[in-house]
């Protein structure tokens, strides 16, 4: 039994493609609207599974090809992240047989194709499968600095998340490391090509120039959707790192960043000094930014795409309070009122302090001078760049 699936975002075809094969579907797939039609042609599909959203040719154009064209007796299923009723009701007109709204677990989307086209003769004997990973509407790329990871770096905890989460694209950005950290991300990255690419800095610029790197990389990236950074000991739980993301997806905010604020329900665990010196620092933060943000320095955000070639464009002045940096840019581009309704602070229900940190106590002290220096950087105001169509559309051109 024949399955073609034509989606544009290629991390949403892997998983699918990968579960339908190991029932015994032969698949194929295509993220090119025309190539599709041609492979619809040559392969003589018993499904075809349609986006509907897709550049140059939609998967309206497609279906009509199949249907009133090629007059043919395949199987449609539309799986989209449309969730206009219009778009359902076309589709049943031109002859689909199901349609699927996103996001939707890859479990249903196999009953759906067996209920379809039945269930394959030849199939893997270990067809049970435990995991029910969701097919979902976007594709996230995250960035994540490495330095000196050789011993650290939780290679199975991010192989977990390939695993279990659909739509991910894992930047890990080498800061020059001086041990075998290239090597190991060389050898997590074998056979995973699709979903993890490596940035590799000959020299170590420090966290900040590291992660801006990455933004920027995965920026130029057309099929993500939004892109952010997570530190490499994964002290910000996945889970929680999905929920900003699931938080900027149906919002409007610019950025949403995870807060390590202490709370009842919420398993946050800091060394005492180190909270002490936090609690200071995140005092004067909020006197210099004029925001009520608890936690700037929480190495889990994610932003939309438009504004990360304007927010890391730039060269940041200090390693360790870049975040700063790009709240003061937002403030200064958008005007202060304007810059509080794009971010979102969003509390995360499990944060550990993770032994090994390269932040040490004697650069906690040293960050109350960087904080002075950053002052002086920005203290003269720039003049305020209102954010238009036009600007946006500058931005997106370069992508």
């Amino acid at each position: 039994m024949k399955i073609l699936i034509i989606d544009d975002q290629e991390l949403v075809l892997l998983p699918i493609e990968k579960r339908l094969k190991k029932l015994g579907y032969e698949v194929k797939t295509e993220t090119n609207g025309f190539n599709g039609i041609k492979l619809f042609d040559s392969f003589s599909p018993d499904l075809v599974i349609l986006d509907i959203n897709m550049p140059i040719i939609s998967g309206f154009d497609i279906l009509k090809h199949i249907k009133k064209n090629k007059k043919s007796t395949s199987k449609i299923m539309i799986l989209s992240g449309s969730t206009d009723n219009n778009d359902v009701v076309k589709g049943f007109d031109l002859g689909i047989h199901d349609y699927m709204k996103k996001p939707i677990s890859l479990n249903e989307i196999c009953v759906r194709t067996k209920r379809l086209i039945g269930v394959p003769e030849l199939q893997e004997s270990n067809t049970n499968f435990n995991e029910n990973i969701i097919i979902q509407k976007r594709v996230v790329g995250v960035v994540i600095p490495c330095y000196n990871e050789e011993d650290r770096l939780l290679k199975d905890e991010f192989l977990k998340v390939l695993d279990n989460y659909s739509g991910y694209y894992l930047c890990f950005v080498n800061d020059g490391s001086s041990d075998r950290t290239l090597e190991v991300l060389e050898e997590l990255k074998v056979g995973r090509e699709d979903y993890i690419t490596i940035y590799n800095c000959e020299k170590n610029g420090g966290k900040a120039e590291a992660v801006r790197q990455g933004m920027l990389y995965l920026q130029r990236y057309k099929a993500l959707d939004y892109v952010g950074f997570l530190d490499a000991d994964l002290s910000t739980d996945f889970n929680d790192f999905e929920d900003l993301v699931v938080t900027i997806e149906n919002s409007d905010y610019k950025i949403v960043s995870g807060s390590r604020i202490q709370r009842m329900g919420a398993n946050i665990a800091k060394d005492s000094a180190r909270g002490l010196i936090s609690l200071m620092i995140n005092y004067i933060i909020r006197k210099i930014l004029s925001m009520d943000i608890k936690d700037t320095q929480c190495g889990a955000k994610i932003f939309r795409k438009d504004v990360v070639r304007l927010l890391f464009s730039e060269k940041f002045l200090t390693k360790w309070l870049f975040d700063v940096e790009l709240f003061i840019r937002l403030r200064k581009t958008f005007s202060l009122e304007k810059a509080k309704k794009m971010i979102c602070e969003q509390p995360l229900k499990r944060w550990i302090h993770v032994d090994g940190s390269k932040l040490s106590m004697k650069d906690s002290f040293k960050i109350i001078f960087q904080l002075g220096q950053i002052i002086w950087k920005y203290r003269k105001r720039e003049e305020k760049i209102e954010y238009q169509p036009s600007f946006k559309a500058k931005m997106t051109s370069l992508e």
